[in-house]
């Protein structure tokens, strides 16, 4: 396991008891996270150009604004109380060289087919977080990797360095983060444009369907849904209630997320909201601790917990429910709802296994937070041919299993974390597609992690609409 490495300038947290209560007495600032362990950060040779880079990024303007965040966490909040669902999805790691307005597009385009099948499904508002516009780095499990007996310094995503294998491109160079930073802002851009200029309007339902999804099993399905809402919005319109009347339905709320992983690049862009005083991330209106930075007392978690913004927590197979409520403690002491989402990465036979403890220690602590199901990370497997994949089923079968977990514990499923693309991927292994491993190298692109193509991604979100339904089935009968 890859150990933390504590910084020379480490200090003790101090606490002092206060009320029969032990309260933290140390301040937090933006760069307080320099007092703690550190993990997954790479070691900048030029330490002159990271502080240079820094600079530059706090003078930039904000990617998002505090208001988003906030407007974010109200709706955080309807899914935590069993309101809402949310849908959280998108790229394993962007790259600066697959950047294009039709990638963009494409992804949302998958997002906004998902979210009409588990609001017509589900029958229940559908929060939608794009993992998009920021997810440029990401955690190793190691510091080098070796390739034919040369060991070099491990790709740590786009932001840091380069993928090509070669002692130059494996380099740190803190002017990645400023590239990371322009290509968010142009992203951002383009998914406003689209959220709010008339491409998430209702009445496109039909056109949201990508070419080489056409002719699946899925398109079929999509294409009778869409039928369906056409009919209902003709029905709206027919008694006045039109997109001038209900903005709804010509437009969208979509929102950015990402893992704050390379805390350099969260801390130059963390800035004070001038409405309220309290201070934002501004790289993303969600940020999430992954599972191998989400120690208590580490860097992450003190830099997450003074920010204001939504957090997500990766909890995997080895979070123990004592951890988790100490990092609950930390990252929101006055247990508001919205604030946490807890993001459950097991694997599909370990599910029943570690989730009922974790669902059990919350709901003894009386705590507020969001369910949400990543079926991606805990079924990867390596193909014979050196391939990463995840076998679709497990994929569906986390699913199914995360669903059957809250039934039997009468909580709310309130989320689903993935990755995926709106390119025609050949990455995950199985779906109706019926990809194989001998098809993998037709079609891999990802530069990390394999991805859900539109069609399983469609494929998945049917399938969480059925069992949203039934949750909502089995909640009036009771009632």
């Amino acid at each position: 396991m890859l150990q933390c490495s504590v910084p020379n300038w480490h200090a003790k947290e101090a606490y002092k008891i206060e009320h029969g209560s032990r309260v933290m007495s140390q301040k937090w600032s933006p760069e307080s996270w320099k007092t703690k362990p550190v993990c997954q950060l790479p070691n900048y040779p030029d330490k002159d150009a990271l502080a240079a880079t820094e600079k530059r990024l706090a003078e930039m303007p904000p990617l998002v604004f505090a208001g988003e965040a906030r407007a974010l966490r109200a709706q955080l909040a309807d899914v935590a109380a069993g309101k809402a669902f949310l849908l959280q999805g998108g790229d394993c790691a962007e790259s600066f060289a697959e950047f294009s307005a039709d990638t963009i597009r494409d992804t949302f385009r998958v997002i906004l087919q998902m979210s009409a099948a588990l609001t017509y499904g589900a029958a229940m508002p559908i929060v939608k977080v794009g993992r998009i516009a920021g997810q440029f780095a990401k955690p190793r499990s190691a510091d080098t990797e070796t390739q034919d007996g040369v060991e070099l310094p491990s790709y740590r995503g786009d932001i840091v360095n380069s993928i090509g294998f070669d002692e130059a491109s494996r380099i740190p160079d803190p002017k990645r983060m400023e590239m990371a930073y322009n290509q968010s802002a142009s992203a951002l851009n383009l998914l406003r444009a689209f959220a709010g200029g008339g491409y998430a309007d209702l009445h496109n339902v039909h056109r949201w369907n990508l070419g080489f999804v056409e002719n699946s099993a899925e398109a079929e399905r999509y294409r009778t849904m869409a039928d369906r809402i056409s009919e209902a919005i003709n029905f709206m319109e027919a008694c006045g209630i039109t997109p001038e009347t209900a903005p709804q339905l010509r437009q969208t709320e979509f929102f950015t997320s990402h893992e704050a992983l390379l805390l350099p690049y969260e801390q130059a862009l963390t800035r004070v909201d001038s409405t309220t005083g309290n201070w934002y991330a501004t790289s993303a209106h969600m940020l999430w601790i992954g599972d191998r930075t989400r120690q208590p007392d580490g860097a992450h978690v003190e830099f997450l917990r003074g920010v204001g913004n939504p957090i997500g927590i990766k909890c995997g197979p080895t979070m123990e429910p004592d951890d988790l409520i100490k990092l609950m403690d930390t990252l929101n002491p006055e247990d508001d709802p919205g604030r946490l989402t807890l993001i459950c990465r097991f694997g599909a036979d370990d599910v029943s296994k570690h989730l009922p403890g974790l669902i059990r220690t919350v709901k003894r602590e009386g705590r507020q937070v969001i369910w949400s199901c990543d079926p991606m990370h805990g079924n990867t497997v390596k193909t014979d041919t050196g391939f990463k994949t995840r076998p679709f089923e497990r994929v569906l079968k986390e699913v199914e299993n995360f669903f059957a977990v809250h039934r039997a514990e009468g909580t709310h499923p309130g989320g689903v974390h993935f990755e995926m693309t709106g390119q025609d991927v050949t990455e995950c292994i199985g779906g109706a597609q019926a990809i194989s491993a001998d098809d993998l190298s037709s079609r891999y692109h990802t530069h990390c992690d394999p991805r859900l193509n539109a069609s399983q991604a469609l494929e998945l979100a049917f399938l969480i609409a059925e069992n949203i339904a039934k949750e909502r089935d089995k909640s009036r009968a009771v009632a």
